[in-house]
């Protein structure tokens, strides 16, 4: 045993399974995870290579695309505004973006032939950040409502600005009145344009101010700049029975600019370190060192089940997509948060909160065990492989006390 809380020879399995399943097999290019608890942190392991065409190996500085765990930086950033008056949760959010009144919601039929109907309530600044909005997403290929989404580029950033991007889905129905049900979708990337609406700065220009400097997150942000370009890990795609394929290096790859439009949903690029920093900011109740981000109250708030009457996913979820397991646990505002770990079948402590993004990244924060795990790697998409629960069933079988 150590002051860290594990057993070193126990921790040893980790690299041992990433190593013999992911690295060896080359279904991962590169791995790399930390593991804080208690103060400190206590392991750091990187396997592999950043970038498999160029053969350099992984960092702990390298810098990876994070997607969506871009989500609950924005929704702690949003809410902050909640803290300082700007909005309440349950204020509609045409209060702030008139278009979205006019919402209807899909009822049958084709685009161009959609019956809709009137929903029963507006949708809620509470309703963006739990994803119960009736928002989609374009990849979950399973309505006319996402179709239309996919025609119209919603996700292609082929909008000019964050504002249009926004404008564009009031175009399009909703899956279902907002409050009804849980589906994954671009609610977060909503919630990025309403930090802008209300405080008139740009969201790249706030996260920095407000999150990123107190936090010293010096490597996290919508692009790489050039002078750190050699640090950016190449992305992969899986493919079946081949090598993953190359869609987006460090030499002409679309994060070596600021894009027209910034997702708050899955737009930034992080470290293993500055993630790690927003971890702990959250497990040290909404501080790091001497600054505050956000009260211990507010997170209290935001790590609570905010499912219709205490349900999980499994309950009330239209869609079949996410970063997480459905049996078991519940969304908060921004976070996952574990309900039932033996309903979840994974090992885990009650409110646990987590999410990942689409190339296989993955955090989740453990108050009861003082405890924060990220893991870094760039293959899409993150639904591939079982890693993220192999993961937890490691590191909580590591633990000494």
């Amino acid at each position: 045993m150590n002051d860290f809380g594990f057993a070193p020879e126990r921790l040893a399995f980790i690299e041992e399974h990433l190593q013999r399943k992911y690295i060896d097999t080359n279904r991962y290019i590169g791995t790399l995870m930390g593991i804080y608890r208690g103060g400190e942190l206590g392991y750091v392991s990187g396997l592999g290579l950043m970038d498999r065409e160029g053969k350099r190996p992984i960092k702990r500085d390298t810098i990876f695309r994070v997607y969506s765990m871009t989500k609950p930086i924005t929704s702690v950033a949003l809410m902050t505004l909640y803290e300082r008056g700007f909005f309440q949760l349950d204020d509609p959010v045409s209060d702030y973006i008139p278009s979205f009144r006019d919402f209807q919601v899909y009822q049958e039929g084709a685009i161009g032939n959609f019956m809709t109907s009137s929903p029963e309530r507006e949708m809620t600044m509470r309703d963006l950040l739990t994803h119960q909005s009736g928002l989609t997403y374009g990849f979950m290929e399973r309505t006319s409502v996402d179709e239309a989404y996919r025609q119209l580029g919603i996700e292609k950033e082929s909008q000019e600005s964050l504002e249009e991007f926004v404008e564009s889905l009031a175009s399009i129905p909703l899956e279902f009145s907002p409050g009804k049900a849980w589906n994954y979708s671009v609610s977060t990337d909503v919630c990025g344009y309403l930090i802008e609406v209300i405080t008139g700065k740009t969201l790249d220009e706030f996260l920095k101010t407000e999150i990123f400097e107190p936090l010293n997150m010096v490597d996290t942000g919508f692009y790489v700049p050039s002078g750190k370009k050699s640090r950016l890990a190449s992305c992969y795609q899986h493919r079946e029975l081949k090598q993953p394929k190359l869609v987006d290096d460090a030499i002409t790859g679309t994060y070596l600019t600021l894009p027209k439009v910034l997702s708050g949903g899955g737009g930034l690029v992080s470290t293993l370190d500055d993630y790690m920093s927003f971890c702990k900011m959250i497990l040290n109740g909404g501080e790091s060192k001497d600054h505050r981000i956000i009260s211990r109250k507010t997170l209290d708030l935001m790590r609570s089940n905010h499912l219709e009457n205490g349900k999980d996913l499994r309950s009330c979820a239209y869609g079949r997509w996410s970063e997480t397991s459905y049996t078991g646990v519940g969304f908060g505002l921004g976070f996952s948060v574990l309900l039932d770990p033996a309903g979840s079948q994974v090992s885990g402590s009650v409110g646990e909160l987590a999410w990942g993004g689409a190339a296989s990244t993955a955090f989740w924060i453990d108050p009861l065990e003082d405890m924060a795990v990220v893991f870094m790697t760039q293959l899409l998409p993150s639904s591939q492989f079982n890693v993220r629960r192999e993961l937890r069933s490691l590191v909580y079988s590591a633990m000494s006390d």
